[in-house]
């Protein structure tokens, strides 16, 4: 989120939002041309536990969520293009108690993050696959989903014990070659959090209550960048590295933030911070290069 800009949508009072596609219509429809251009794009789902963040960003038969009408706009984008081609692959892993694991290679083990040449953060060792349309795409997640890590809390009956980040990388170029052909990289990352719960609402024991503050942990960390980044007073070094999750969304990048809140009392304190957060992120506003 360095450099980031992270979306502000329109006056609720001015639009009705009744399904998944007017949510992606007004938050994350923008970004598609910007990726396929070079530009780096992040949209992630925050809130409690139970709020909907999975239902946002993956939908279900006969209502699709971000990632896939995301991906369907990316895939037309390219096919429209006369004078560039494109090669378009994805990576999908998941952070579960601050260690990474590849959701399509489960086999391979805990993976680290390292930096590159340029500064960038990387996943050491994450599979990426080619990728020829949603369809393909989709298939991979099913796949990949089948591995996360999921449990029943007091709070949530089907809670992701991790965040799950689904990574599309599009390289372009133009169609006529020469020798100092430029190559132009985007990727969009898709995030699906898992939720923010209190241990009193979740009853949460031993292995469950470790998981939990691992969660809080990085959704604080993640509370404390958008905190940082929004303060014009505050200090120029935002600190991404408390957690695997802001050193891997850290970057420069366009960013969207959907907020969820839950109507339950028992996450009251919960849909406040997110509330907070969201009215705080709206305000970063930072220059973003290719």
């Amino acid at each position: 989120m360095a450099q980031d800009e992270i979306r502000q949508g329109a006056n609720p009072a001015a639009y009705k939002v009744e399904n998944n596609k007017d949510v992606y219509e007004e938050t994350t429809k923008f970004l598609i041309p910007n990726v396929t251009s070079g530009y780096n794009a992040t949209v992630f789902a925050y809130g409690p536990t139970g709020a909907g963040k999975t239902y946002t960003m993956l939908g279900k038969d006969g209502e699709p969520g971000i990632m896939v009408q995301a991906l369907n706009d990316l895939f037309l984008e390219m096919r429209q293009s006369t004078d560039k081609t494109y090669k378009v692959t994805m990576s999908y892993l998941e952070i579960y108690n601050e260690m990474i694991r590849d959701l399509l290679n489960p086999d391979s083990g805990f993976l680290e993050l390292r930096e590159d040449t340029k500064g960038s953060v990387q996943v050491a060792g994450i599979s990426e696959v080619t990728a020829r349309s949603t369809e393909e795409v989709m298939n991979m997640l099913v796949k990949g989903n089948l591995e996360r890590t999921q449990e029943p809390t007091a709070a949530n009956a089907t809670s992701s014990r991790s965040h799950a980040i689904l990574q599309v990388t599009v390289r372009q170029r133009n169609k006529t070659r020469n020798i100092m052909q430029e190559v132009r990289t985007g990727r969009l990352y898709l995030v699906d959090l898992a939720g923010s719960e209190r241990a009193a609402n979740t009853h949460n024991r031993g292995k469950r209550m470790v998981e939990g503050a691992h969660i809080n942990r990085s959704l604080l960390a993640l509370g404390n960048c958008i905190n940082a980044l929004s303060d014009k007073n505050g200090p120029k070094y935002i600190n991404y590295r408390d957690s695997k999750l802001t050193r891997l969304l850290g970057g420069n990048c366009r960013t969207v933030m959907i907020a969820h809140i839950s109507p339950a009392s028992t996450q009251f304190e919960e849909s406040r911070n997110t509330l907070v957060y969201a009215d705080r992120a709206k305000h970063i506003k930072t220059k973003v290069n290719t």
